[in-house]
């Protein structure tokens, strides 16, 4: 009888990964634009108006899932920045590099749309408010690992140095969560909890449910099409690239 040894770091190899992340990324597309269209028919056709906000809450159908996705990617990407820095491994750095651009989308999409929905809500387009201000420094976070990364031409002095700032700037994201309950703010509290009933209509909850699904499969085939075109500039120089571009 004979034993399968599963290669469980088989996939840490940029020229393994690039294969399974091509059969990969369409799939995720293609649930990303399923998700979406029927999120969107769900939020702005199906769900009731609300009685204080009137149909000018649907924004949050867009603005919540891109505010919590922008939190999100940012820890990811810290994750992946992290493992780089302390192993070295030129996959993980890869992943940290491909994943911010999209961190940045979503966290300008989530200060947009929040613009939108506060003028009529405070009657101002922008408040210093504890949320926002944080929400606002993530989005500098994002543009300053990006500027850090084009402005040194050694992409491992690169990659160490904005795995350096992701950390350092990690402890934004739990001061952006935790901001409504720390300081006296504006900014609404959470609609959907792991702690409490909803207090929104079933209908708006599978709304913004299936929104930010949608939200993630498009964050997840974009960083691995990205992630793709990184692995082939930085390893265009070996042998399975030239095969691979052939």
């Amino acid at each position: 009888m004979t034993t399968r040894t599963i290669h469980w770091f088989k996939y840490a190899s940029p020229q393994n990964f690039y294969g399974l992340a091509g059969r990969m990324w369409p799939w995720f597309a293609m649930l990303a634009a399923v998700l979406m269209i029927t999120g969107l028919w769900i939020s702005f056709f199906v769900a009731p108006t609300d009685s204080q906000q009137g149909q000018g809450y649907r924004i949050i159908f867009v603005h919540v899932p891109a505010s919590q996705m922008s939190m999100f990617i940012y820890l990811i990407m810290a994750f992946w920045a992290g493992l780089g820095l302390a192993f070295n491994t030129r996959l993980s750095s890869m992943m940290a590099s491909a994943l911010a651009p999209t961190g940045a989308l979503f966290a300008f999409l989530s200060l947009v749309t929040g613009a939108l929905w506060g003028k009529p809500m405070w009657g101002a387009w922008w408040v210093w408010d504890a949320r926002l201000t944080s929400t606002l420094i993530l989005l500098f976070l994002y543009l300053g690992f990006l500027a850090l990364q084009s402005s040194i031409d050694d992409p491992r002095r690169a990659d160490k140095a904005g795995a350096v700032l992701v950390l350092v700037g990690v402890v934004n994201v739990p001061i952006i969560y935790f901001s409504v309950q720390w300081w006296n703010t504006l900014h609404q509290g959470a609609s959907v909890s792991l702690t409490r009933a909803p207090s929104m209509a079933s209908t708006m909850l599978w709304g913004m449910l299936i929104m930010v699904a949608a939200f993630w499969m498009y964050a997840i085939a974009v960083a691995l099409l990205r992630v793709r075109t990184i692995i082939l500039e930085r390893e265009r120089h070996t042998e399975w690239v030239k095969h691979a571009v052939e």
